[in-house]
Formats: structure tokens, sequence, C-alpha cells
């Protein structure tokens, strides 16, 4: 059998944030030292920031027809895809940090105005820049006229996810401007239009799919507040958001706005690489999102707690899942970057409980606390590291806030835009960026000669 010997000389390097692109001189201790027990071959390949560059395995041949060794990843699950110092995670101790700042100490401190500036720029504003950028993100919220002819044509039953979408995309139509994306004003501009209107967008396709009229933005509202008067306001002459659950939306949208590089903002940076404009790429992004194995996971957990149905039937189902019996899966609970509790998961515990002392407790809650009691006593559960994550409480806050299930990704989708743009830009200004054009392990047929049709079996 054909073997390759791999042989790691510095196990026990450190690991470390992301830093910008660079090339240090590296030492004999900083290789990997690959034999190729085909030819006999060593290699020692220099190892930065505890990778080696998938490219330096391309030496490595049987023969001069040999294309060159590469790596085999279904699902990029260990390839890093580029350097970044947006989002930071430790899987194993549970900690997100934005641009080093913790997650927890946003949601508790700052709100998604100022979390998004900090994605964006690096840095938390000063009070003048985060006035600054509030009156620019205010002053764009409002959408061109033609945008809600162009919603108006969807069906009365067309998902909110799919108008979104199909929206944003359109938006590259209505700002041409965008395709000067290496224009920094340019870019600046697209970035404030893009953040302001996406909750108008998520507004109008929310009235749209209940047949109510849209309802224009109220600037003397904050950014959650005014998204709540453009959803819920009826016949009042001044809507008044609930402070709570403004503020719960903001907690939300701060836990939502970036998670380095999961499958949307991946999609983001693969059309990115194109060059393509930043509502195209964001288009593509929220597209993936829309996927249930992503922005669809909150609402896979409801469905799961509709379907357990009372807080007796709970052990019940725990059973059906250690079994496997009937396909049963505990939704909400393990994440693939996270190995311990979800740092998200705590913050929106806290939250859930302030909103619920506002719209009253969601019935499947008693459900969702007895579930997470016996999954983190259960040595099953424990074992896998199967604590619950992000999207198990999520859902059960936005029921109770009235949305209905149908929201749910689009909800998702607008904080995830200022971390989809920083990691967009970041991508653009990489010199180390090149389209993306991922290689493939050939399985089809040999060549062969085209039979005439007559002649075929």
């Amino acid at each position: 059998m054909n073997q390759m010997k791999v042989t790691n000389q510095n196990a026990d390097a450190p690991t470390t944030v992301p830093t910008p692109a660079f090339q240090p001189q590296t030492s004999m201790s900083e290789t990997l030292t690959i034999v190729d027990n085909r030819t006999g071959k060593k290699y020692d390949l220099p190892i930065h920031d505890g990778t080696i560059r998938a490219m330096d395995l391309r030496q490595i041949k049987t023969g001069p027809d040999d294309f060159g060794m590469m790596t085999y990843d279904p699902a990029l699950m260990n390839t890093a895809n580029c350097r970044s110092g947006i989002t930071y995670i430790d899987g194993d101790k549970g900690v997100l940090l934005y641009r080093g700042y913790p997650i927890e100490q946003l949601a508790e401190h700052s709100d998604y105005l100022e979390t998004a500036y900090l994605i964006l720029f690096g840095e938390l504003p000063t009070t003048d820049q985060l006035h600054a950028w509030t009156r620019e993100i205010t002053l764009h919220t409002m959408l061109h006229e033609n945008v809600k002819k162009f919603m108006e044509g969807f069906q009365y039953d067309a998902h909110p996810m799919a108008i979104f979408i199909s929206t944003v995309g359109a938006m590259s139509g209505f700002y041409p401007d965008a395709k000067q994306i290496f224009d920094r004003e340019s870019r600046l501009r697209q970035t404030h239009r893009a953040i302001a209107k996406v909750p108008s967008i998520a507004a109008y396709a929310f009235r749209h799919s209940i047949g109510r009229p849209y309802i224009y933005p109220d600037n003397d509202l904050s950014f959650t507040g005014n998204f709540l008067n453009m959803l819920f306001k009826m016949t009042e002459v001044k809507y008044q958001p609930n402070p709570v659950l403004a503020r719960a939306l903001d907690v939300l949208f701060i836990l939502h706005a970036d998670h380095e590089q999961n499958c949307s903002t991946t999609t983001m940076r693969t059309i990115g690489s194109s060059q393509a404009d930043p509502y195209s790429s964001l288009a593509g992004a929220a597209a993936a999102l829309y996927g249930p194995l992503h922005g669809g996971a909150n609402e896979a957990v409801l469905r799961m707690l509709n379907d357990i149905g009372s807080v007796a039937k709970v052990p019940d189902f725990i059973r059906k899942v250690k079994s496997g019996e009937g396909n049963n899966r505990l939704m909400g609970f393990g994440h693939r970057v996270y190995k311990s509790y979800d740092p998200r998961a705590k913050v929106i515990k806290k939250i859930a409980d302030l909103v619920f002392t506002v719209t009253g407790k969601n019935p499947l809650l008693e459900i969702a606390l007895e579930l997470e009691r016996i999954a983190l006593q259960d040595e099953y559960f424990v074992s896998r590291k199967l604590y619950p994550n992000v999207d198990f409480y999520s859902g059960l806050i936005y029921q109770a806030m009235g949305f209905p299930v149908e929201m749910f990704p689009v909800l998702f989708a607008i904080p995830r835009t200022a971390g989809w743009i920083a990691q967009w830009e970041e991508m653009l200004l990489d010199p180390e960026q090149k389209i993306a054009r991922p290689r493939q392990i050939y399985k089809g047929p040999k060549q062969r000669d085209y039979i005439s049709r007559e002649k075929r079996s």
C-alpha cells in the first residue's frame, strides 16, 4: 500500500488568534516533515499559525507528470480558507470574541449598531463616531419606492426569506455604483445602505406575507425600535416599542452578528472573490442561511418541542433519541465548533426570562427547560459534548414576540449582514486573495469516444 509518513515537529505549539498575512522566517522546529513512502523523498514544510500551506503539498510528486499532492476535505472541516482578524472562537473553552471583545461583555454593555461598527471597523467607536454612524444608518433606512413594487410582485404566501434574498440581490440594480468595489467611499456607502435597509426589507417581507400595508421607517426610534415599528405598527399615530423587547432584539442581533467561517460567511467570501458587488454576494450568503441546517435550526427546535408536547413526555423522548428510535434527534444541542456550552446560549437564556415577563411564558418553555435539565445530567449527552446552542432558546423568544417561524432566518440575516460585509471587505483587501477555485478528485469515466445514437445499447 502506498503510504505517506507525517511527523509534526512542533506538536505543542500554542493556538494563536489569526494575524494579517505575512511570511516569517521559519526555523526547523517550526516545520512539518513529510516522508513520501512511494518515492522515499522527504519534504520539510513550514508551519505558520499552526498550519501548513496546501500549495506546499503540490511539490510532492511521484514523477514529472504527477499533478502533485492535494488534501481531501469535504465540507472544509479542517481547512483554513483565509486569515481573519474579525471573530475568534475557542470551541473547547466556549469562547467567542468580536475583534477581541468577549460576546458576554458586548451583550451586556453594547447595542447592535455599536457592535456592528466594531465588527466592521475594528474598534469600538468614540461617542462622536457612534453618533455619526447611527445618523448615517438612520438616514438610509428608507427603501426606493420601486423596491416596494418589486416586492409586491411576490405571491401572498411567498416565504419571507425568499422575498428577502431576491430583494437584497435586486439592490445591485438600484445602486450600480456598488460595482466600484475598490473605491473605499463606495464600499462605505454600500455598507451604510445594507445595514440600514435589510431591516426595512425584512419588515416589508413580513407585512407582505400577512397582507398588511408597509410601514415607513421612523427616524425618531432606535435601530431595533424602528424595526419593531415597521413590523407591528397598526393604526396608532406613533408606535412606542416596548423597551424590553427592543433591548432583547439588540442582544439577539449582537449574538448573531458574526460567527467566523460558517456556511453563509464562506459563501459571501466565495462570491466576493469573483469581485461581484456586495449586494450580489449578500444575496448568496442569505441563500446559504436559508437552509434548515444553518438559519433554520431554531425553527427545528420549535418543531421538536411541539412534537414532544408536554413535560411528562420528555423522558420518553430522551430515551428515543439515545436508542435511535423513530429517527428522533435532539435539536438545538451541540455545535460543530463548540465542544462545551455555547457562550451565546448562556446570554440568550437570561434574555428569554426578561422577554417572557412582557409576553408571558411561551408554553413550550417548560418542555425546553426540562429537556435541558435532563440532557445536561445524562452521560450519553455529556460524553458527546451535546450542550445547548444559541438556537435552543432564540426560537422561543422570537415566537413569544409574535414572529412566525418563517421569519426566523430573516431575523438571523439582519444582524449577520454586518459580519458578512466585514468578511467581504477583509477578503477583498487581502493581498493573497484570488478567485475561489477548489480542486476535486475526479471519479468519472476515463476518456472515451463518442458513440452514434444507432449503435448505443
